[in-house]
Formats: C-alpha cells, structure tokens, sequence
C-alpha cells in the first residue's frame, strides 16, 4: 500500500474511533492561543491522553471530528522522510476536499521521530493554521532547539507522571481541604495511598496494576528509555559503560554529583571511556527526561553555573525501575518525589552545600529541607542547621521542613520554620 493511501487509513481509522474515556490532567492549555503548543515528557507520562483531552474539549464545541488531523508519528505502519511530511497534508485534503483547513486544529503527536520536522510545522504555521498541537518525548528537539527553529510561534508546556492530585483523581478518592485531614478514617485513607506514591511513582498505566506488574511496566518503560531515547538516537556503542552510568547516578540522588568519581570508578575497572562522554550521557539523560539537574546556589552567577550539581529522576518508579535500592530507602524516595514537584511547579531550583546542606531553594523565596522521619533529635538538629545557615547566607526569613507525617511550626533564631506531611504539602496550589 502506498504511504499515502496509509495515511488515509490512520487519518479515518482516528475519525471513527471513540475518544476514551479520560481523568482530567491540572494542565491548563489554551485551544486558540494563534501559537504552535507543544507538549513536552518523558515516555508513558500521559502525553498522548492528554492530547486527546484537548481533543475532546474542541470535539464538543464544534460537533466536527473530521476538522481534527491527529497523526501517531510512533504508528509503526509510518516511515516518513521529511520530503515525504506533505503526503499528510495531501492524504488529509483528499479525504475532506470540503474542510476549511485554516479553521483546522492538527495534532501531531511524537514528531520528533522525523528528522527536518521543524520546517514542515513551521511551513503550516505560516500558509494553512495556526491551530497546531507537538508532542515529544526528548527535551531539546521540542525545548531549546525549538526556540531557534520556530521563534516566537510556540508556547511550551510539560506533562509529566501524575502529580499526587491528580494520582487521587485516577483513584476517585475525593477530599475535601483542610477539613478531611481531621477525619482519621479519610487521613489514613490518604496516608495509604501517598506510600504506594512515593514509593512506585504516577505513570498513569501503572496505578491500578498489582505490584508484581508494576514492576514490570516500570523496567519496561527504563528499558524502551535507555534504547529507543537514549542508545538509538545517540549511537550509543558502549551500552554497559551508559547502564553502569545511569545506576552510579540514580545511586548518588540528594547527593552532589561527580562525574570524575564516576570516571575514575569506571577507569579502575579497566574500561576505556572519555570523561567527555560521561557529560554527554548526563544531557542525554536530561534530554530524554530520565533525570533533572539543580545547580548549588551562590550570590555570584558565574559560580553557580560552575558549581557543583545535584541530579534527581523525573519520576520515583523509574528509581524503583533501576533497583539500586538495597531497601526501602523512603527518605531518598521522599527527596527525590518532593523535587519533581518543585520541578513542575517552578522554574528556578538550586541546592545549598557549605558547612551545612540544605535540599532545595527557591530563588528569592525560601529554603527546603526533606526529612523522612524527623522525630529522631540528631536528624532534627541537622536539618534546622541546614536551613539556618542558608537563611543567614541567602537573608531569608523563613523555611520548610517536609516530613512524611510530621507537623509543627518552629522559631529557631529569629527564623521561622515551618513543619508539614509531604501528602499535605503536594496537595496545596502553592509551594510555600
């Protein structure tokens, strides 16, 4: 069959298809902004889905399915080479010569599979409709690289694993804030459910799979990561050298990061690899959105953007997946799940290491430690240590201390600090 009549085939086979039935992600997207959105995640976060929530949402205003292209680039049925991008738009008006295709809404979801797709949106934009949907799954070709190729015509927005919130959702476990938290039953209830977040992470498909299976989803999706996102887009010869680099680095989560320890680790085995290549792992890993680094914070930007760093997963099961933990680590689990939230609701994030440490900063805001179990008085002193040399250091006036069930509110040397559960703290609006 020719690659066109295909087309046709994948575009009728959507338009006859039923839109299925979807939770609702905290993802506000506008349906006509006159600008190219694109939707960025890691692999299996709920990309796809939540194009067809946006999907639906244009379906009911305009009663018209067929004024919707919806192209799957991971279709395995597609091969195409970038010449060969307008057989879509040539299938598409063939099969509905009557459609208006400015008043159009394409989605296009995995485009980064074709090389040179940034011309063929861009030649979109710019001749047929503004009303264009990206999805991809590698930060750079649908992040930085896009700010170069379509200047001024996107808008960006992340979908990762489900947030707690939206973790309950999928649950159908409804609550009603503050006031539940005083119903023991429901704060049990809520207390359950926040273990089995922390410790196998929000891939939506895993959430109602029993824990044997989940494991196995979960190894799945690293595995498909490591080859598809990182090995095959990379030419990655040396895979042993790259798996042995992601466990060092998933091992040294709340920790600073040294690529030269790692080098050397790697040297004393025998094994040749550039120090060089080690660095360019780490951007793989970031650009496949395996982890997220944060940068320590100083008063001089130069010596932040040369200090040390601090690199987290994008979701506790892809931890879970990589299985470095000889236990249940939960305190590494619970730092690891608090940063994921701070990274999807804030942009800037830094860490503070100089006698003390400190976990997390806000820039210009405050300061946050994590702590597992903050009832132990050694631990307790540590973490407010922590916070107050950074406050000193940074002139805050106040920090955040989140603990998996403890609640408090500290005076400590003029500083105020407070104490909150990690599954009360991710379920409020904001982060302070």
């Amino acid at each position: 069959m020719k690659k066109k009549e295909i087309l046709k085939t994948i575009i009728r086979e959507f338009h006859a298809s039923e839109i299925p039935s979807l939770v609702k992600r905290d993802v506000e997207v506008p349906i006509a902004s006159g600008k190219i959105i694109s939707i960025i995640g890691p692999r299996r976060s709920g990309k796809t889905y939540f194009l067809y929530q946006l999907i639906s949402t244009i379906v009911e205003s305009t009663s018209n399915k067929e004024n919707i292209l919806y192209i799957n680039f991971e279709d395995e049925r597609l091969d195409l080479t970038t010449e060969e991008l307008d057989l879509i738009l040539q299938a598409y008006r063939e099969l509905y010569p009557e459609i208006d295709l400015s008043k159009a809404f394409f989605f296009f979801d995995e485009i980064q599979n074709v090389n040179g797709w940034e011309k063929f949106i861009r030649r979109i934009y710019d001749s047929i409709t503004k009303n264009i949907f990206i999805t991809g799954s590698n930060s750079k070709m649908l992040g930085d690289e896009i700010a170069t190729s379509l200047r001024g015509r996107t808008l960006k927005y992340k979908i990762l694993p489900l947030s707690f919130k939206e973790f309950l959702s999928f649950k159908k476990f409804k609550i009603t804030l503050p006031q539940d938290f005083y119903d023991s039953k429901i704060k049990a209830k809520v207390i359950n459910l926040f273990k089995e977040y922390m410790l196998w992470g929000g891939f939506p498909e895993i959430i109602f799979q029993p824990e044997s299976i989940k494991m196995r989803i979960l190894q799945e999706y690293f595995d498909v990561m490591i080859y598809r996102d990182l090995i095959e887009r990379y030419s990655i010869k040396d895979t042993f050298v790259l798996k042995y680099f992601i466990k060092r680095v998933a091992e040294t989560v709340s920790k600073s990061l040294s690529i030269n320890k790692i080098y050397n680790e790697i040297k004393s085995h025998g094994l040749k690899v550039g120090k060089n290549i080690l660095y360019e792992f780490l951007e793989y890993l970031e650009n496949a959105f395996l982890i997220r680094k944060i940068k320590k914070k100083s008063h001089s930007v130069l010596r932040s953007e040369f200090s040390d760093r601090k690199a987290y997963f994008i979701d506790n099961g892809i931890l879970i997946a990589i299985n470095v933990f000889e236990g249940q680590d939960y305190g590494i689990l619970l730092e690891n799940l608090i940063f994921r939230e701070l990274y999807r609701k804030s942009k800037n994030l830094f860490f503070h290491k100089e006698k003390k440490e400190c976990d997390f900063i806000l820039e210009d805001s405050f300061p946050i430690q994590v702590c597992f179990d903050f009832s132990d008085p050694a631990v307790k002193k540590r973490e407010i240590k922590g916070l107050v040399e950074c406050c000193r250091r940074f002139n805050f006036k106040k920090g955040l201390i989140i603990t998996f069930d403890e609640e408090d509110v500290l005076n400590v040397n003029g500083y105020t600090f407070t104490v909150v559960p990690a599954y009360k703290w991710l379920l409020k609006k904001s982060v302070n």
